[in-house]
């Protein structure tokens, strides 16, 4: 039976290190700040950026929710971006996406600082990490990703297949880069991989990012793998449970739970991860503004 990762816990140390950081620095007078463009009123949205500021301002950080109507043009967006980046009490700014459909979310990832680029998400972000350039900011769900592997297996993945089930700029790609430096032999799946389950049952480290609830089977599981399961999906409830809905990952929990070593849970695996990596960058911006030297975080 596998181990269950408690991804509460481990973002808790972050965010332990993260709030005793932010006080020795507010003890020099600056606290950072996070500022937060929400366009529209997606019910998902809304409660993503809530537990954002929620989180931001628990660990001392001065915390900014721009609310803009879902008719809001895109040179509207990008005029909040520029005086965004051009305010000094604002160290890490994100824009929570989706966007509306007439906006093109490239032109409005691509207008942030790079320096504010808390979610890692600017092409000289993105650039640095696939280049294994230092300086830049990691996106927080592979950040989040790794500090569980790290945890599980230690710095050094020398002689460990990965698989990674998803190819996203957000959550694939930056993964496979970091589990390519960690020394991991790394694999790049998704939905028109050949043979799929073969390739799963390669794993020694499974990182599940399609976005399709339930999509692995548990006997596609190598046994004793570690699996960090990324997505969070909401389907139909037992009919016993007395729930309408569940939220599932995109791991078939019971049976794979049954072979792995270690699992993430959904939820309470990496969400909670992938908030306190972003305080981390937060923090990080913070300090780099300041000229300080950046304390390690996780």
């Amino acid at each position: 039976m596998a181990k269950i990762i408690d991804g509460k816990y481990l973002a808790e140390e972050i965010l332990t290190r993260v709030k005793s950081e932010t006080a020795r620095l507010q003890q020099h007078g600056r606290q950072p700040g996070l500022a937060v463009i929400l366009v529209g009123a997606d019910p998902a949205s809304v409660l993503y950026v809530a537990s954002k500021s929620r989180k931001a301002s628990a660990c001392g950080f001065h915390s900014r929710t721009i609310r803009l109507e879902d008719t809001v043009s895109q040179d509207e967006i990008l005029e909040q971006i520029r005086q965004l980046n051009a305010d000094e009490a604002v160290h890490g700014l994100l824009v929570q996406l989706p966007l509306p459909k007439h906006i093109d979310t490239q032109t409005i990832v691509q207008a942030i600082a790079p320096e504010k680029d808390v979610d890692g998400l600017t092409y000289s972000n993105a650039g640095r990490l696939a280049s294994g350039g230092s300086g830049g900011f990691t996106p927080c769900t592979p950040a989040g990703i790794m500090y569980i592997v790290r945890h599980i297996h230690g710095d050094d993945l020398s002689g460990l297949d990965a698989v990674i089930v998803g190819r996203s700029n957000i959550v694939g790609k930056p993964t496979a880069a970091l589990l390519l430096a960690a020394n991991a032999t790394t694999t790049i799946a998704h939905s028109r991989t050949r043979d799929l389950p073969e390739v799963i049952r390669s794993a020694d480290i499974l990182v599940a990012a399609a976005g399709q609830a339930e999509m692995i089977k548990g006997s596609w599981i190598k046994p004793g793998a570690t699996i960090i399961d990324v997505g969070i999906n909401r389907i139909p409830a037992s009919r016993h449970s007395g729930e309408k809905t569940r939220l599932a990952g995109d791991v078939e929990f019971d049976t794979a739970s049954i072979i792995a070593g270690h699992i993430t849970p959904v939820p309470g695996g990496v969400g909670p991860m992938t908030i306190a990596m972003l305080m981390a960058n937060n923090l990080t911006a913070a300090y780099r503004a300041a000229g300080a030297d950046v304390p390690e975080l996780s």
